[in-house]
């Protein structure tokens, strides 16, 4: 992504702050053009108080000296506070605007990018861009303007000379540009091994039991200790470029300078001009090198921003897999069946995972499927909620592909307890009222106690106010299951997805977590995934899928009578 179209989007996200940002102008207006006056104020300085001995300009213009500073100030003063507000808004806004995006793509967008990456795009890269986009409006177009009326003074004092500094003016950007080229290779790759990093601390952290049960502690000190080496080195190279770059400028400007004050003192000893004029000269000249200075300086901090820039744009350009067609409709409240229709799937588009899958399930029905490791369940499952597109066929519910229904008013109707269970750093209550934040406390209750939770909740100090702690670290597996079930209680959807969702409970814990599942499961249709055979025995129906086809179908005896893929299955799991 160009520079040009960088600075384009992000001239976009000014827009809306058009009026403030017209304000700011106008007050930098009057800080460049009370510069130039602070300039041209030398002259009468130097020629009618020190060589003319004027009494009259020796009181006026302390005064007029000190008016000017305080003006200045005060739209200096201005001129910041706006635009500092403008930029640290739309940072802000970005900021809301990423991580928005970011939960608006499709679940194959999260099994593809590393979860360091993104807190790495929302935090670290936004800081990057917040520091260019101040810098950027902060400071340079109010030293552009600077820069403008200082040249009309040093042009209306003494043209010739005025030319002569132009000539360094080139000089002094050059090394500007060839810089920029560089830092900003420098902090594209910095950025990248600081996404690195964050992702190295959230896998070490969040995988902390694994790490000290297998004493691999040293082994992530040392994978995190290099990583951070990579990003020290990037980081010392743009210091090195940096050390090159600052006295290069203030080279060529000491070059500049001497030839200046060389040129213009001839003219004074030889009478064409006055010290006043020349030294006023010089003063603005000095104030014009200063805000080009000071872009050499800040250079690295905008290549910084920009890469950043290109990296959240790049981001924000990524549209989600899955969306709801314009002409959505929303899904009425389901009453009859669920269908599945010659129905194919592949995550590569190349290899199917699922294959001419032909089902059909009635409301109310509990629904068992089973079938080998890797045989496509869980992903027959996460078709029903549209995580995932169909590649041939149709999934219909009440007659209505599901491709045709707002993805909303579909999920609203799902409810999802898996084997993972997903709960939050926040207390009990708002963990089982994470879909409705507005249910009563009676209803937080009553789903808690249908889920066989409400004991273990009141035992604990602070009860529905326990904060739980990182995906509910604080409590045993199954309590934190049956609180995922209280959630799905609450939120009352008429199909309802169990993924394996007691298989990684000991004996003792998945009785009490099937008892609940039991009150989840009335008048609800349910899809059963599971491992353990012996938690599906009273279902409805029993579907058997192996390589991605539906090859056994009937209730338990009926599969066992069959002498085939179920009854492997059973005996694998209950032979002595």
């Amino acid at each position: 992504m160009s520079n040009k179209i960088i600075l384009s989007r992000l001239y976009k996200l000014l827009l809306p702050y058009k009026y403030q940002f017209m304000i700011a102008m106008f007050a930098a207006l009057f800080v460049a053009g009370l510069s130039g006056a602070q300039a041209y104020m030398v002259k009468p300085l130097l020629d009618k108080i020190f060589f003319e001995k004027n009494t009259y300009f020796l009181t006026v213009l302390p005064f007029a000296l000190v008016a000017l500073f305080a003006v200045k100030a005060f739209f200096y003063g201005l001129n910041f506070f706006l635009l500092e507000k403008i930029g640290q808004t739309v940072i802000r806004d970005m900021r809301s605007r990423v991580f928005q995006h970011i939960h608006l793509q499709s679940l194959s967008f999260f099994h593809k990018t590393p979860t360091g990456e993104l807190i790495s795009r929302v935090v670290s890269d936004i800081n990057y861009m917040q520091g260019a986009v101040s810098t950027v409006v902060v400071g340079l177009l109010r030293d552009f303007l600077q820069v403008i009326f200082l040249l009309i003074v040093i042009f209306s004092m003494n043209w010739k000379l005025a030319m002569l500094s132009l000539i360094f003016l080139p000089a002094a950007a050059a090394p500007i540009v060839k810089f920029g080229r560089i830092f900003r290779r420098i902090s594209t790759r910095m950025q990248e091994e600081t996404a690195e990093v964050s992702n190295i601390i959230h896998e070490s952290i969040t995988g902390a039991p694994v790490v000290k049960a297998f004493t691999m502690e040293q082994y992530e000190s040392k994978r995190f200790s290099v990583q951070i080496g990579k990003l020290f080195d990037t980081i010392m190279e743009d210091a090195r470029y940096r050390r090159i770059q600052h006295p290069l400028m203030e080279v060529i400007g000491g070059i500049g300078m001497a030839l200046i004050i060389w040129f213009g003192g001839k003219d004074v000893i030889a009478g064409n001009s006055t010290p006043g004029t020349f030294f006023a000269f010089l003063t603005a000249l000095v104030m014009i090198y200063e805000p080009i200075k000071a872009v050499s300086k800040i250079n690295s901090t905008i290549q910084q921003g920009l890469a950043a820039a290109a990296r959240v744009f790049g981001l924000l350009d990524q549209k989600p897999e899955i969306v709801s067609k314009p002409d959505a409709s929303v899904l009425a409240p389901f009453e009859h069946t669920i269908r599945f229709q010659n129905l194919q799937f592949s995550y590569d588009g190349k290899n199917p995972v699922l294959k001419k899958i032909n089902l059909t399930v009635p409301a109310g029905e509990i629904l068992a499927i089973v079938g080998p490791s890797g045989s496509g369940k869980s992903t027959l499952a996460n078709l029903i909620p549209r995580f995932f597109d169909i590649e041939k066929g149709s999934l219909l519910i009440d007659g209505v592909d599901i491709r045709d229904i707002t993805i909303k008013s579909l999920r609203d109707q799902i409810a999802i307890v898996t084997q993972q269970t997903i709960l939050f750093n926040d207390t009990i209550r708002d963990n089982i009222a994470y879909g409705d934040q507005n249910k009563s406390e009676n209803d937080i209750r009553k789903a808690a106690d249908a889920a066989y939770a409400l004991n273990f909740i009141d035992a604990l100090p602070e009860g529905f106010d326990t904060v739980i702690g990182e995906a509910g670290i604080r409590l045993s597996g199954g309590e934190r299951q049956r609180l995922s079930i209280a959630r799905a209680i609450l939120k009352n959807a008429p199909i309802l997805v169990l993924d394996e969702a007691t298989s990684s409970l000991d004996t003792e814990s998945e009785r009490e977590v099937q008892k609940a599942l039991e009150n989840l499961m009335k008048d609800r249709t349910t899809f059963v995934i599971a491992h353990r055979l012996s938690t599906i025995k009273n279902a409805d129906r029993i579907i058997v899928i192996k390589d991605g086809r539906i090859v056994e179908e009937g209730c338990h005896n009926d599969l066992l009578s069959l002498k085939g893929e179920y009854e492997t299955l059973y005996n694998m799991q209950y032979q002595d």
